[in-house]
């Protein structure tokens, strides 16, 4: 940038040599320093996890089996698309338990309503194949003689002969919505007077995130076909459902892309991008915050006086900057700025598997010629313009297909424990890095 000099009239040319030299010294010192190159990097560094929500059921007594006539629940959210799985053992059995088939009992219809009522069908028995299956009853031997074959399902026999009611004539499962996306799954052990009585054992169960269209974990208790894996044997042959909640618990977690990232540099304003404690501005937060769509949000604050630049930043392939997948690392995007003395600097970008969640720069932003790494001034708010559900698990978010329902409250920081989940720390999610 080019700066204006003015000089003062001299009345004697002989004084001129001097007068030039002293104007040339007084303007170095006064002169605002020149700009700066700087540039910004937005990472997204977390360490994803296949499952949004997992646990585990029993019965009420000790041992907690769930006996004939008893029933047990799980509570738990979804969205469209994504499916509940579970695993109990047939207790009077070497090896057999009840599952649903993969990728477990879908809870909404193809329009996206919920669905309720009796959904027996899709529980299924299935043989684990670490053991030799003996008439099953209360006679059996446990554990009995030791098997290696691959999981099967069972249809009226299994590969010793044995025979057995359909697994639905055996467990009563029933669903019941109970808003905002969240869900009661009711098992009702109905083997009672049958050939087939058993108990059944505690188990455990999974929902998987869908990632445009696609469950990150079809398959994680069990595969049909394939040899038994992580814990499951433990139920299928014991009822101790320790081993496989200590590994699904493991994969459970967190998984959001970001929205391409919203930078903006400004001077004498406080953040134009958004106030805790006041109602989103109409200015295009809520786009951002709600669809991850920055257009409006840039358009508006290039208008405003004090801003000096506006950019948006999409990930190279993908638009979204993803996370960690596997050994897969996280997107990253960078932008050179240039910014002088007294600029500020503040980002925004959505948690995408939310409703209305987004990451910014908290209070006015940061001095934008700071360097290194400043995630720890990135915070997380609700822009209170949508009904919050379960990060990832909600039938109104718009990246999971579905449409915001309205709500008017003020901008406020995410609580961490929020009422849904606990996350984890905000640099472990969102690195912001200034060079």
């Amino acid at each position: 940038m080019n700066y204006l000099k003015s000089f003062s009239s001299w009345s004697a040319i002989a004084l001129l040599p001097l007068a030039i030299a002293s104007c040339s010294k007084d303007d170095d010192n006064n002169q605002p320093p020149a700009d700066k190159k700087s540039t910004i990097t937005i990472e997204n560094v977390l360490d994803s996890r296949p499952l949004v929500e997992s646990g585990t059921f029993q019965g009420t007594g000790s041992p907690a089996l769930i006996l004939p006539g008893q029933s047990t629940t799980i509570q738990f959210s979804a969205a469209k698309g994504e499916a509940l799985t579970f695993a109990a053992m047939y207790g009077a059995s070497n090896d057999l338990f009840f599952a649903p088939a993969n990728p477990g009992i879908q809870v909404y219809d193809d329009k996206g309503m919920p669905i309720e009522g009796d959904v027996s069908a899709q529980v299924k028995l299935w043989d684990n194949g670490t053991r030799i299956n003996q008439k099953p009853g209360a006679t059996v031997n446990h554990p009995g003689t030791a098997d290696s074959k691959n999981i099967t399902e069972v249809n009226g026999t299994d590969a010793q002969g044995n025979t057995y009611l359909a697994a639905s004539k055996l467990v009563k499962a029933t669903l019941k919505y109970n808003g905002n996306s969240t869900f009661t799954l009711t098992l009702q052990n109905t083997s009672g007077g049958t050939a087939n009585e058993t108990p059944l054992s505690p188990g455990v169960w999974a929902v998987s995130y869908i990632v445009g269209g696609q469950l990150l974990n079809a398959a994680p208790l069990f595969e049909n076909g394939k040899p038994t894996a992580n814990g499951l044997t433990a139920i299928a042959e014991m009822g101790d459902n320790s081993q496989l909640s200590a590994y699904v618990k493991g994969i459970t977690g967190i998984f959001t892309p970001l929205s391409p990232i919203l930078v903006v540099v400004y001077n004498g304003i406080d953040n134009p991008i958004y106030k805790t404690g006041e109602n989103d501005r109409g200015e295009g937060l809520k786009d951002l915050a709600q669809k991850g769509d920055a257009t409006a949000l840039a358009a508006s604050l290039k208008g405003k006086a004090g801003v000096k630049a506006v950019y948006v930043l999409p990930a190279p392939s993908s638009k979204v900057l993803l996370p960690k997948i596997g050994d897969q690392p996280g997107s990253t995007v960078s932008q050179e700025i240039t910014v002088g003395e007294g600029d500020r600097l503040a980002i925004a970008t959505m948690y995408g598997f939310s409703n209305d969640w987004f990451f910014a720069s908290a209070d006015n932003g940061i001095p934008a010629s700071q360097t290194g790494d400043v995630s720890a001034t990135i915070k997380l708010f609700d822009n209170g313009t949508a009904v919050d559900q379960f990060p990832g698990a909600g039938i109104t978010q718009f990246n999971l297909a579905g449409t915001p329902l309205a709500e008017t409250k003020v901008i406020s920081e995410i609580p961490n424990p929020n009422a849904f989940t606990t996350l984890p720390g905000i640099s472990n999610i969102i690195r912001v890095t200034l060079k």
